[in-house]
């Protein structure tokens, strides 16, 4: 913008400028590169599944006739074993945790709640068709620190949840989503938040210090975006979880769409509606990537930090970098936003010497 801007001011502000803008304005509606992010992946070729078809199967009856066979394989023959599993995953969690949390706290305690949580998540990959594939695995993240990754789905907890332990930072939930956060707390500490206290950014990250100043709880898992993105980039990482200190432990989920849609529009799809339909995809084709663990550099403030660590992770799972917040999805843009856009404008009409002829910005 500057170069532009400064090209045409020569010293003073013109009724053309506001053209630039309205120029801006049109480029950033036909190519948008941040709306997109949360609707689903445009593929380059058909998967075989009505969602993604664009009615593709009317093409030729040959077409048709694979559609259908698709059709039957996947609704008559995998979904029915695959909710049988996830079912199934599910009771043995309830039930499982329950036992485990009469016990007294201790070293056997903890040993039977991370089998028994690994066990029940491994189970509920498979009941969703998973196929997870995990790399470099000595870079797993350790006691007393914090896992962060890019944010696709509720799936990526229990992915990651197959492979490790961890404690959770998030929102309290109601229904099924719910369930499985009380089973879970019966024997593991978790730092759950009311709606309200997402909102006291303060209390957060209290809870999250008092928890890594332990060397002996597990390592927590925060996804920094805060929202799921359909997993073609990388967007803003909210800092507070780079101020606490501690070492980060970088992971980068991504997932192959050719066989199913894993990203969960949440403004669109209840959790249920979501797993319906990741069980009648192909499969859930993933990897994941341990990546080296990262600590804060001296004088680095956390924004750049989480920058530096955003960076690392897009980079190792193919995707692009976007500085905008994933808040975006639910609500407008700030109006902090639109004033930096103003201040540089003005400052560039100041540079080039406006003030001083007598006009103002």
């Amino acid at each position: 913008m500057e170069q532009e801007i400064a090209g045409q001011c020569q010293g003073r502000f013109h009724l053309a400028d506001v053209l630039y803008f309205s120029k801006k304005g049109c480029e950033a509606v036909a190519e948008d590169e941040v709306t997109r992010r949360f609707s689903s992946e445009e593929l380059v070729s058909w998967n075989l599944l009505s969602r993604t078809n664009a009615n593709l199967h009317h093409a030729s009856w040959q077409l048709t006739v694979v559609w259908l066979i698709g059709i039957l394989i996947r609704y008559c023959l995998l979904m029915p074993f695959r909710v049988c599993l996830t079912v199934f995953s599910i009771l043995l969690l309830v039930s499982a945790t329950t036992v485990v949390g009469q016990f007294p706290n201790g070293r056997v305690k903890c040993w039977l709640s991370n089998q028994v949580q690994m066990v029940c998540a491994t189970l509920g990959v498979r009941g969703l068709g998973g196929l997870v594939h995990f790399h470099n695995r000595e870079n797993r993240p350790q006691e007393g620190g914090i896992c962060v990754a890019n944010h696709t789905s509720p799936l990526d907890v229990l992915i990651l949840a197959s492979d490790g332990c961890y404690s959770l930072v998030g929102q309290a939930h109601g229904g099924l989503l719910g369930l499985i956060q009380k089973s879970c707390m019966q024997t593991t500490q978790h730092v759950l938040f009311e709606r309200s206290e997402m909102k006291d950014r303060h209390l957060v990250r209290k809870k999250i210090r008092e928890h890594i100043a332990d060397k002996t709880n597990l390592p927590i898992l925060i996804f920094p975006e805060g929202t799921c993105i359909n997993n073609t980039s990388v967007m803003m990482f909210k800092k507070g979880s780079f101020e606490v200190g501690g070492t980060i432990h970088p992971v980068a989920i991504k997932y192959d769409p050719r066989f199913g849609d894993v990203f969960w529009n949440s403004t669109k799809y209840s959790v249920l509606t979501h797993i319906f339909n990741v069980m009648t995809s192909w499969a859930i084709v993933c990897n994941v990537w341990y990546l080296p663990p990262m600590v804060k550099e001296e004088e680095e403030d956390a924004v750049h930090f989480a920058n530096r660590v955003k960076a690392v992770i897009a980079a190792r799972g193919g995707m692009s970098v976007l500085p905008w917040d994933g808040g975006l999805k639910r609500k407008k843009v700030k109006e902090s936003f639109k004033e930096e856009q103003q201040k540089k404008y003005c400052q560039i009409v100041i540079e080039n010497g406006s003030v001083g002829n007598g006009n103002v910005c």
